[in-house]
């Protein structure tokens, strides 16, 4: 018995010890340098590299809509980059919260691949995370350009990155850092300027984004309050001809280097994770497929190592457009829909030798780059101590200082020993007209909410101009509003002074397309029978110069408010002299449409308000 019972133990021991050499050797099976933080960057990318299939860097290389978005979608086609278009949300009025589960549910799905490689997700972050409800809204960019202040903008650029991982998204479609050179063209108001010096000098946007810390040239995203940001639209999409959006920008080499590539220098040098190739062309070729610009220069030439990102492939010939994009050194496809015909077409090409296998693999390389770098791979979810910063207090401050800062004045009375503001706040009764004054969507502009913008007070908060007019007058100070009073209404209302609110109404890249740049009626009648009735001030709310003769002489004061985004009380702030102006004209304001293109430095300038020009006024204290 006592031998028996041995026997059974001695088998037991046997047992238990090729149990324990199992197990031991699945843990060292287990280990996976490329998830270990440890480990050198170059070692994890390499490490993951040699482990993924043709299909696994394919999905890399493909960003889809999230409505495309299926878990099993992810699952299957091992898609690496997702995002929302404008107005794309998980649901009307969709919370932080609501957000996170959204955007955490893809990522399981993401993660429960072979590899467990972390999608990125991203969103058209133009001024704020203006696609989520209750966001703060900066004033867009042209605003941003008169304050030729770049810690402001650094500092809206890492208010932006928290509000945008609050909802825990990793990825700023931002700055555009185009050279707007004419107002017709329907992105202007995305542009900081006519000037590249000044755009250059709001690349500061990305330390803001991406956190500061980054060598020169090399990726840098500084943890999970910061984002990946995206430096567009390279290049020349600010030159178009005809000032058609993707159209052709017909300049010699010295033009396109001097003018529209200096800002995409100082985006490298200061680390930007990714650059988005345009859409338009250059003096006939198509920038997608400029390998020299792509490859050559910003790949080769800058040492940029990022990810080189195209928004959809034109439909017409796409097996073309796909294969002349990647060549030409494209890492990361936008597919709008339809991505199966991008992931096909793009198997085929590399499969059939026409595509290598090296492009593919510089891609992937470069994408998984910056999830590394991110810190994506140890932080894949949602952190809910995120949420307290979307719309706070701090960030609505930022937005309300950054909207005084970027008012330009730029009539105030007949001369300097007559001025109009800034306007006493006790006055017996105010008038306060037009239809931008009490409408959140007008002050916004286009990319708030949805694509095109909206109108009205009910898809966001804020604070129009109207409601801060009200909370910054002496409560005695009655304030009337008419959006479009007729002229004895103004005569007979004894009213002390008149505000009056005009300008464009929202769009969007092609929509905004202009050859007139007239304010659309009423704003013209509203501007004829306020100011012809009895001194005025005009506020106006616009994405680029539009046409104001004949009526200059007839208004008192005239301010540029741009897009001011959720904050109108900034404009309070200064009319009523709590602040002073300060903005000085980042842009040129043409007499008319006829002198366009028209920038600073031109043979034949003949401006009505010149680049540079911006009258300033003393804060005041009230009694």
């Amino acid at each position: 018995m006592e031998t028996a019972a041995a026997t059974i133990g001695m088998n037991k021991m046997r047992v238990f010890l090729v149990s324990f050499c199992l197990w031991a050797a699945v843990s060292r099976a287990e280990y996976l340098k490329y998830k270990d933080p440890k480990q050198p960057l170059n070692t994890r990318i390499e490490d993951l590299m040699q482990r993924m299939t043709l299909e696994e860097k394919i999905g890399q290389m493909t960003l889809i809509e999230r409505r495309e978005a299926s878990p099993d979608a992810m699952k299957q086609y091992f898609i690496g980059i997702l995002l929302s278009g404008g107005g794309s949300v998980p649901k009307p009025k969709a919370s932080a919260a609501d957000w996170m589960e959204m955007v955490n549910n893809i990522q399981k799905a993401a993660l429960s691949t072979r590899l467990g490689i972390p999608m990125i997700y991203g969103i058209d972050a133009i001024h704020g995370s203006n696609n989520v409800y209750k966001a703060t809204i900066f004033p867009h960019n042209i605003g941003l350009g008169v304050t030729r202040d770049p810690q402001l903008i650094k500092r809206i650029g890492a208010a932006t990155a928290l509000e945008v991982r609050a909802t825990v998204i990793q990825y700023a479609f931002s700055p555009s850092i185009s050279v707007c050179r004419d107002p017709r063209w329907g992105r202007c108001y995305e542009s900081y300027s006519e000037d590249h010096m000044i755009v250059q000098s709001m690349t500061e946007m990305i330390h803001g984004l991406q956190g500061d810390g980054s060598k020169k040239d090399i990726p840098f995203v500084a943890g999970k309050e910061k984002v990946v940001a995206c430096a567009k639209h390279f290049v020349g999409d600010g030159g178009t001809k005809r000032e058609i959006d993707q159209n052709d920008t017909v300049i010699n080499t010295k033009e396109l280097f001097s003018i529209h590539m200096p800002s995409y220098y100082d985006s490298i040098s200061k680390g930007v994770a990714s650059v988005m190739i345009s859409y338009s062309r250059w003096n006939g070729e198509k920038m997608h497929s400029d390998r020299n610009l792509i490859t050559g220069l910003l790949k080769e030439k800058l040492k940029f190592e990022g990810i080189g990102k195209l928004t959809n492939p034109p439909r017409l010939n796409y097996t073309y457009s796909v294969q002349a994009g990647v060549l030409a050194g494209i890492d990361m496809f936008m597919i709008a829909d339809h991505f199966l015909d991008f992931i096909n077409n793009l198997t085929l090409l590399v499969k059939s030798n026409v595509i290598p296998m090296t492009r593919i693999d510089d891609a992937v390389r470069r994408i998984l780059r910056v999830k590394f770098v991110m810190g994506l791979f140890e932080n894949p979810l949602a952190d809910p101590s995120l949420q307290k910063h979307l719309g706070s207090q701090e960030h609505m401050a930022l937005a309300r200082e950054a909207v005084r800062k970027s008012l330009v004045l730029l009539k105030n009375g007949n001369g300097p020993n007559s001025p109009l503001l800034p306007l006493p706040k006790k006055a017996r009764k105010i008038l306060v007209a037009g239809s931008h004054a009490d409408n959140l969507g007008f002050q916004c502009g286009g990319w708030t909410m949805e694509w095109q913008g909206f109108s009205g007070n009910n898809q966001t908060e804020g604070t129009t101009i109207l409601a801060a007019i009200k909370r910054t007058v002496d409560p005695s100070t009655q304030v009337v509003f008419s959006e479009n009073p007729d002229a004895s209404f103004v005569k007979d209302g004894g009213f002390s002074h008149d505000i009056v609110v005009v300008g464009e109404t929202p769009y969007a890249e092609k929509f905004g397309e202009s050859t007139n740049l007239t304010i659309a009626e009423p704003g013209p009648s509203t501007i004829k029978n306020v100011c012809g009735s009895m001194k005025c001030v005009v506020v106006v709310v616009s994405g680029r110069p539009v046409v104001m003769e004949p009526n200059v002489n007839q208004i008192d004061a005239l301010v540029a408010a741009w897009l001011l985004g959720s904050e109108g009380q900034g404009v309070a702030d200064v009319l009523f002299g709590d602040y002073g102006f300060s903005g000085k004209l980042a842009r040129t304001w043409f007499k008319s449409v006829d002198q366009l293109p028209m920038n600073v430095g031109d043979a034949h300038y003949d401006p009505l308000f010149p680049f540079g020009f911006g009258l300033t006024t003393q804060p005041r204290h009230h009694a």
